[in-house]
């Protein structure tokens, strides 16, 4: 959707996933669902003549119903990198005839990474943060990002190193994980007022209480879509967090 936006199609946004909220303006658009709970009824619904999807859109029955509708879709593969955001933009680009101004949005968005990362680049291995993304808390355990994941390549994108390591994809860690990884930053999304754990009640978990991160009391907390949406804003979300972690 950012993309869309950033390339000046608005215009042909009929609808969105619950995901898409930014810009401010496109939640005036209907809303289909969960990007990953599709009713294919729902989609139908607003008639349109092109479905722009990630990768992990569905579930495969809905996607499936829509291509058998006759539905072109168009799916954006996962990435993690200032590759994976042009090939993106690019594959949008195309969908939507506006390739000239695809080359050139990523053309300005790899070098804005580049530059974004110029902190991150400058920080020794020694001296980066430990950082531990934090999920969701459920009964008190820690869901925290492992290697493969958003967080993780927005962690080493800013020039940390993710606390968690041994294992893949977001994960529950026991409180004796959690201690063993030591991280010194814990890293959050920015959750609206009444779902967020504030920080005495998050270094009070068993498994943070002792951690370098209590000592200093070391949260940093982004809305969830800029931090790991892989989009037009992924430059400025890199150099957000690169000073967060290191001019605190």
């Amino acid at each position: 959707t950012e993309i869309v936006y950033a390339l000046g199609q608005q215009d042909r946004l009929i609808a969105r996933d619950t995901t898409s909220v930014f810009p401010h303006e496109v939640t005036a658009l209907p809303d289909v669902g969960y990007l990953r709970a599709l009713s294919p009824e729902g989609v139908l619904a607003q008639a349109p003549d092109l479905v722009i999807t990630e990768a992990d859109a569905g579930p495969p029955a809905t996607m499936e119903v829509l291509r058998a509708a006759g539905v072109p879709v168009v799916t954006l593969e996962e990435a993690f990198s200032a590759e994976g955001i042009a090939a993106k933009i690019t594959a949008v680009g195309a969908a939507l005839n506006r390739q000239d101004a695809a080359a050139a949005l990523a053309g300005q968005i790899s070098a804005d990474m580049a530059q974004a990362q110029t902190l991150a680049q400058d920080v020794a291995p020694e001296d980066q943060s430990k950082v531990l993304f934090i999920l969701t808390l459920q009964d008190g355990k820690i869901m925290a990002a492992g290697q493969d994941t958003g967080a993780d390549a927005m962690i080493a994108l800013a020039g940390g190193q993710n606390a968690a390591q041994g294992f893949s994809g977001y994960k529950l860690m026991s409180d004796e994980a959690v201690i063993q990884a030591a991280p010194e930053v814990i890293l959050m999304m920015d959750r609206a007022r009444g779902h967020a754990l504030d920080d005495a009640a998050l270094f009070a978990l068993p498994a943070l209480s002792g951690s370098p991160a209590a000592e200093t009391g070391a949260v940093i907390r982004m809305n969830g879509l800029y931090l790991l949406g892989f989009g037009p804003r992924t430059a400025q979300a890199i150099g957000e967090l690169s000073q967060a972690l290191y001019d605190r």
